[in-house]
């Protein structure tokens, strides 16, 4: 990266270290879960049974049955629930009734794009669903480089003021932006980039998002997770890929079972895995052909294979 320059690393490096200690301090930061089970807990991104157009609570239903009791949703299916008369207080009635917590939640608000308007515009939509989100208990929400993925490549300080902000809204709602590195993006595509602005905010709330399938896909080095440490991650979206695809070829359709590819998930997850506290391991593909199954027959698959291969 032409704009991380040896200095900005040491600078870097030191907020780790500030951050480690602040993250005591910060009233809104994620409390710390008791220990539990082996060090994860299992969570199904709807992205899973999407293409089976559910609905959002029947895709609620599916995960519960199938033994989850954490999931990520979507703004857009939630949205639609509540534009069909749904209420975000019945909604909340439903979750708990199913035992379910709500990790994450994707949305897609353009707050990393150059152009003010649209910047504002995506800043007020990332608010209202903020604010959304904390009605339902969930206390997290993906934050991707929407809008900026075809460039231009935006200097990483720049990246760092304008995360900051969010966190800030964050902080105030009770629902915190998580920094998700994206493999196919021209910006926030390396562990590194995300590491940094991470770090260089100095705010202990501060998380970044991986994923198995956009670290192969961005070329990051899977050693680079050791760099993380345990306080910057709270989940990380998991599958797996199949052998004879380059990084520049794979596509989001390509994404499998865990262990039914050739990603190294057991050193990443000996890697990641949190003495301290569990990590959410949320299962994440938009494979067609499981689009074509059963959704509660994929959804028990998806969590066997996840377990399968959990250190």
């Amino acid at each position: 990266m032409s704009n991380l320059n040896r200095r900005q690393v040491l600078k870097a490096i030191g907020l780790t270290a500030g951050a480690a200690v602040l993250s005591e301090a910060g009233a809104t930061a994620t409390p710390i879960a008791p220990k539990a089970g082996n060090g994860f807990v299992y969570s199904l991104n709807m992205s899973t049974i999407r293409g089976h157009n559910l609905g959002f609570v029947r895709e609620l239903e599916v995960a519960a049955k199938a033994g989850f009791t954490s999931v990520e949703i979507w703004i857009d299916t939630l949205q639609t629930y509540l534009q069909g008369r749904g209420t975000l207080t019945e909604a909340k009635k439903i979750i708990d009734g199913l035992g379910l917590k709500i990790e994450d939640a994707i949305g897609f608000a353009p707050w990393l794009v150059d152009d003010e308007a649209t910047r504002k515009k995506g800043l007020e939509q990332l608010q209202q669903e903020m604010e959304m989100l904390a009605k339902l208990g969930c206390h997290r929400i993906a934050a991707p480089p929407a809008g900026m993925t075809q460039g231009p490549v935006i200097d990483l300080d720049v990246v760092t003021e304008r995360y900051l902000t969010i966190l800030k809204m964050g902080e105030q709602t009770g629902v915190m932006p998580q920094l998700e590195m994206w493999g196919g993006s021209q910006n926030l595509k390396h562990i590194s980039q995300v590491l940094y602005v991470a770090t260089q905010c100095g705010n202990p709330n501060a998380r970044i998002l991986l994923d198995v399938y956009h670290i192969f896909k961005g070329r990051s080095a899977v050693e680079a997770l050791n760099y993380v440490g345990h306080h910057a991650l709270d989940i990380l979206h998991v599958n797996d890929y199949p052998g004879g695809i380059s990084p520049e070829q794979i596509s989001e359709p390509d994404r499998v079972y865990c262990g039914d590819g050739i990603a190294p998930l057991k050193q990443i997850l000996q890697i990641v895995k949190n003495p301290e506290r569990p990590l959410v391991l949320s299962f994440e593909v938009f494979n067609k052909s499981y689009y074509a199954q059963d959704a509660l027959t994929v959804a028990k698959t998806a969590l066997a294979k996840m377990k399968a291969v959990t250190p």
